[in-house]
């Protein structure tokens, strides 16, 4: 996975004035940690930051630009707001470049089932995230799986997943990631009750 240099300045930890103050004025509060590395309060640029994400995932190698030099890091976590979901808080890990680190990646469908299209069936996701091991540099940025061929009753596992070179997949095999399943009939007599519903006030709407 390609690095990206994000700048960062030091801050004090201070009060809540201080963090609003600071996201204000289009930064973001953080911290980098890790392994053998003294913690440091840090800020980076909002729009900086969300571009990288959107560009290159959550799992981009983070080379952060202190004074003293640069310094790669994932991001570990992001706390967003209750309310607004805007970004308030980022932990960066510190990462070697030599050593395996433990990530969750994302789980992208490509396709629409078949037992969806043509039997009128229910996808649904048991997670969306996939937890491997690899070198920062081998990290996808996602995991690709076609789910087109899926009946009804049919679904993808962790042992279904693609092989990356580099990369483990460290849940269980059998682990459901998502499934088809038929509409229950009592789903059915829900949807059917809903429509007489609408039809007989519409009827009635019409007739006054």
């Amino acid at each position: 996975m390609k690095e990206v240099i994000l700048d960062i300045e030091p801050r004090t930890v201070g009060s809540k004035k201080n963090l609003a103050f600071l996201r204000k004025n289009g930064k973001i509060p953080a911290i980098f940690y890790g392994k053998g590395v003294n913690p440091e309060s840090i800020a980076v640029n909002l729009k900086a930051f969300i571009s990288i994400l959107k560009t290159n995932g959550s799992n981009a190698i983070m080379c952060l630009n202190f004074k003293d030099g640069k310094k790669s890091a994932i991001v570990k976590s992001i706390q967003r707001d209750v309310l607004s979901q805007s970004l308030i808080h980022v932990d960066f890990q510190a990462i070697s470049l030599k050593d395996k680190v433990e990530v969750f990646v994302p789980v992208h469908i490509e396709g629409i089932a078949d037992g969806v299209k043509n039997f009128g069936g229910i996808m649904e996701f048991m997670v969306r995230e996939i937890k491997v091991e690899a070198l920062a540099e081998n990290i996808p940025q996602r995991i690709s799986v076609d789910v087109s061929s899926l009946a009804i009753g049919q679904g993808i596992t962790v042992a279904d997943l693609p092989k990356i070179e580099g990369v483990e997949y460290l849940q269980e095999s059998s682990m459901l990631i998502v499934h088809v399943m038929a509409v229950s009939s009592k789903e059915e007599k829900s949807t059917v009750s809903a429509d007489e519903e609408g039809g007989r006030i519409g009827n009635s709407s019409v007739s006054t």
